[in-house]
């Protein structure tokens, strides 16, 4: 790969990115598509992650006023001559991201907003001698860049409400020329004003913030937002319009978030990483906005990174850390039979049926599971595989990557079963210990009833048996006394799980194999053998265990079967 285009990882500055040697997946088409279907305001809802932030800096970069034209040599964008002549640099761009307007309190997200507004105001300070504003509007102005002693900008309550509005007829007056304005994250100041208690205040002051900047401003030539979520019109755009909302259900904008299957193919045929791409199709596609399948930018570029680094990495979860996910949490953990049942259908592969509500209110969100699902499906951890004549969705997980996460709960559950049952724990843990596999089978096949398990063809095996792993890990991580290791090298490989009672002397060597088609005398057999002739208890004799129980495990669906020797 040398002499190549590096990957960007993490930059979302459309200028660096253009002059600083990185690799860029065309995404101008969005200037013309935008331009030629005008609209005053346009919100644009996507998952995280997928491109918003860096198609807002391209924006800023080709409509304001003195852009370097240069940095878009050899794009789309540069080919479209009338578009180019009457639009390239030619307006004032008011440019913010609301991501770091949060707080504890409503008072403390109000600082800021004052914060993030008031630097973008400064940057304009060519207005305090501008000739085409008066003293009235030049004092208010210096009232929107004024800071106390500690940098703390001072605006009042009531002209941190106007400030866009303000900000953007001085603008147009200095000009002569409407502003452009871009809003990003506009939905993150009511995600955490609905979780820290001041949602009813922040609501009320992000509407009138954006009806001052939207609703009847001559100042403005359009606007542009994007969010995860399309909070409804009635909750804080009351009012607009002219207002245009695109959602990942919407056939317009489809490609312009996000990477396509081709453009998928360009890059790793670029970067000699062809070879990966049905790796990189399992684990990082399956979105599916519209009709178009699409994959997430982060984790595409992630994981070629990790390529160049080291040809033989294996993907990883990268877009599901790049957040909390306490959606998926606070969704889950809501979970009753009939919903854990759904989510059994989704990770076995298969769809369920809901009605997507696009739009919604943070208020909403408890009242309904079903607003729930709507929830997932808005922020990245479901997809959209059709609908019906009527509208029903069919939902499903849109790739490796996701499915875990919904695995990782389910463990979860496990856990918190196990908590809730200390005597049954014990029972189970003793029976390890005494190696009693009559009653390991009924106390686990006891847990694996109460939740649920994984088990279609459309999983591969060994994912399959990580999950079986992984339930057993979770019970054992909650029984004082154990040390309890995974994977760990012992013998001639590695085994899947070795326990040390250590007050005991008491040594555990488990291998778990999942009984296809309920063949569990041959997968438990299968499990014995590998033990053995590997030699996986080789580490517990090392530490000084004096009595070793080695168990063959299989399980199939909600049922298992122990084996020792």
């Amino acid at each position: 790969m040398v002499g190549k285009a590096k990957l960007p990882m993490g930059i979302e500055n459309f200028r660096e990115i253009r002059t600083g040697g990185f690799y860029y997946v065309d995404k101008t088409g969005l200037i013309k598509t935008l331009l030629e279907n005008p609209g005053k305001v346009n919100l644009f809802t996507r998952p995280r992650r997928f491109g918003k932030t860096l198609n807002m800096s391209m924006l800023k970069c080709f409509f304001e006023d003195g852009s370097d034209g240069a940095i878009f040599d050899g794009l789309e964008i540069s080919g479209e001559k009338e578009l180019w002549e009457e639009y390239m640099g030619k307006f004032p761009v008011i440019s913010i991201t609301l991501k770091g307007a949060t707080g504890e309190s409503f008072e403390e997200a109000k600082v800021m907003l004052r914060r993030i507004i008031g630097k973008e105001a400064m940057r304009f300070r060519f207005l305090l001698e501008s000739d085409r504003i008066d003293d009235t509007e030049r004092s208010q102005y210096e009232a929107l860049i004024s800071t106390d002693k500690t940098g703390t900008f001072t605006m009042s309550d009531d002209l941190l409400k106007d400030s866009l509005l303000i900000l953007s007829q001085f603008l147009q007056k200095h000009y002569g020329r409407g502003t452009v304005m871009l809003i990003d994250e506009y939905d993150v100041p009511l995600d955490k004003a609905y979780q820290a208690g001041y949602y009813d205040s922040m609501v009320e002051f992000i509407r009138v913030l954006f009806g001052n900047a939207f609703k009847t401003n001559d100042g403005l030539k359009f606007a542009v937002m994007t969010g995860c979520l399309r909070i409804s019109k009635e909750s804080i755009f009351t009012g607009l319009n002219n207002f245009s909302v695109y959602t990942i259900k919407d056939v317009q904008y489809s490609e312009f978030f996000g990477f396509t299957d081709a453009e998928i193919r360009q890059m790793l045929a670029y970067y000699g990483l062809m070879e990966k791409y049905d790796t990189v199709r399992e684990w990082y596609d399956g979105y599916h906005f519209n009709r178009l399948d699409i994959y997430c930018p982060w984790d595409v570029v992630s994981y070629c990174h990790a390529l160049k680094m080291n040809p033989s990495a294996e993907p990883q979860n990268y877009w599901v850390n790049t957040s909390s996910n306490d959606i998926i949490r606070k969704f889950l953990s809501k979970a009753d039979a009939a919903t854990r049942d759904e989510i059994e259908l989704l990770i076995n592969g298969s769809c369920v049926k809901k009605m997507i509500h696009q739009e919604l209110t943070y208020r909403d969100l408890d009242s309904d599971i079903d607003n729930l699902w709507s929830l997932l499906f808005t922020t990245g951890y479901l997809t959209q595989d059709g609908e019906d004549e009527e509208g029903i969705s069919n939902l499903i997980i849109p790739n490796r990557e996701i499915h875990w996460i919904y695995v990782r709960q389910i463990r979860k559950w496990f856990k918190d079963e196990a908590r809730k049952d200390t005597q049954k724990l014990k029972s189970l843990c003793r029976a390890f210990e005494k190696n009693d596999t009559a009653a390991i089978e009924k106390e686990f096949t006891s847990y694996l009833r109460k939740t649920i398990s994984i088990r279609d063809t459309g999983v591969k095996k060994e994912m399959k048996e990580n999950f079986y792993h992984g339930v057993l890990l979770g019970l054992f991580g909650n029984m004082d006394g154990w040390k309890v290791k995974s994977n760990v090298e012992s013998g001639n490989g590695y085994s899947d799980i070795l326990v040390e009672v250590e007050d005991r002397d008491i040594g555990i060597v488990i291998e778990l194999k999942y009984a296809e088609n309920a063949a569990f005398d041959i997968a438990c057999k299968a499990a014995l053998g590998q033990i053995h002739d590997r030699n996986y208890e080789d580490a517990l004799v090392d530490d000084g265990m004096k009595t070793i129980y080695r168990y063959g495990i299989a399980c199939y669906k909600k049922r298992c079967r122990v084996i020792s020797g």
